[in-house]
């Protein structure tokens, strides 16, 4: 099942392996820009076999950078090089996407960071400022725009990134909004903001869609896996495709980490809300990712870690599980 096709709208996937958007913190000018390392990276898991490359956390503004060497998508000065990007990894037969982001508290740029509320990530963080509806309404925008910026520069796959304690994440969290109007002070009101990203997206973007998402914030007072399973409901209304489930991050309270200690989310999601879901969380073998798909727990495997250590992953798991992978012209006389 691995190696089934996968159809998302306009477009079908050749097999249900996905590249977890992983930050390289590979733009050491700070520009934003792509540049060699990305044009290797990228296109090498393309000849790889990867059904689907979903390029790291790229930044909606040049303040929401998780790190000042991040990939930006905030200027449309950053859409030729990307474009060059969608352009070598489609060349390679494979279909690449792009996650949108904005680090919120997590920011480590200079210069002033935002949240949703002035609350610090730790004690050695900076405090942010709480975001004003204007600064909201301005991020919002910036998604948008983003999204823009994604079709012009040919990728197949947006994904809005909101987990991993970043500021979607801390919109949707009690544990980092104490907000008391529009944007925060229930359930509902801590999903306004990623409602309205997504229609921002949408208004823009035509294509697949999907949301990662932490299931569970670790901590007795946070969000649980039932409580996501309400917003991939909504999601789902809004017309996302799939859910990429993930966990943790918004707090310093580290998870139990076991060899797919987060699918167990990625089923609930997907049982109960009726949506398709991406598994990811230290999947390394193709048994373990094929029994995943067959048991039915999730739509999608996402693999980040184990694609840095084998680009060619897919050939290796292929072999195991017995299915024939076409090589590329130039390599058939290895075969």
């Amino acid at each position: 099942m691995l190696f089934t096709s996968y159809p998302l709208r306009n477009l079908t996937l050749k097999n249900r392996i996905v590249m977890s958007p992983m930050c390289m913190y590979a733009c050491a000018d700070e520009s934003g820009r792509v540049n060699d390392w990305h044009r290797i990276h990228y296109p090498s898991r393309a000849v790889g076999q990867v059904g689907l490359i979903i390029v790291e956390a790229t930044a909606v503004t040049a303040q929401g950078r998780i790190s000042a060497n991040d990939l930006g998508i905030w200027s449309d000065e950053h859409v030729a090089g990307l474009r060059e990007l969608t352009t070598l990894v489609h060349g390679q037969g494979t279909h690449i996407g792009i996650q949108i982001a904005h680090a919120g508290r997590k920011a480590t740029v200079d210069g002033p960071i935002v949240a949703p509320s002035a609350i610090a990530f730790d004690e050695k963080s900076r405090t942010p400022e709480a975001m004003t509806l204007e600064q909201i309404e301005e991020t919002i925008a910036a998604f948008g725009a983003a999204a823009r910026r994604a079709k012009e520069a040919g990728f197949d796959v947006v994904e809005i990134h909101a987990a991993h304690g970043y500021l979607i994440n801390e919109f949707l969290s009690p544990l980092t909004n104490k907000r008391d109007d529009a944007y925060g002070g229930d359930r509902a009101r801590n999903f306004r903001f990623l409602s309205e990203v997504v229609r921002a997206v949408q208004a823009e973007w035509d294509g697949p869609l999907f949301v990662r998402i932490s299931a569970s914030d670790y901590h007795p007072e946070g969000m649980t896996p039932s409580d996501y399973v309400e917003y991939a409901r909504l999601l789902k209304e809004q017309g996302v495709d799939l859910i990429d489930v993930s966990s943790g991050a918004l707090v310093p309270v580290p998870p139990k980490v076991y060899p797919g200690y987060q699918v167990p989310f990625s089923e609930q999601l997907r049982r109960e809300a009726g949506i398709a879901t991406g598994a990811v969380g230290l999947i390394t073998e193709a048994e373990q990712a094929e029994e995943i798909l067959q048991s039915g727990r999730a739509d999608l495997i996402f693999l980040g870690r184990a694609l840095l250590r084998d680009p060619y992953w897919p050939r290796t798991a292929a072999k195991r599980l017995g299915v024939q992978l076409e090589p590329p012209k130039s390599y058939t006389r290895a075969w």
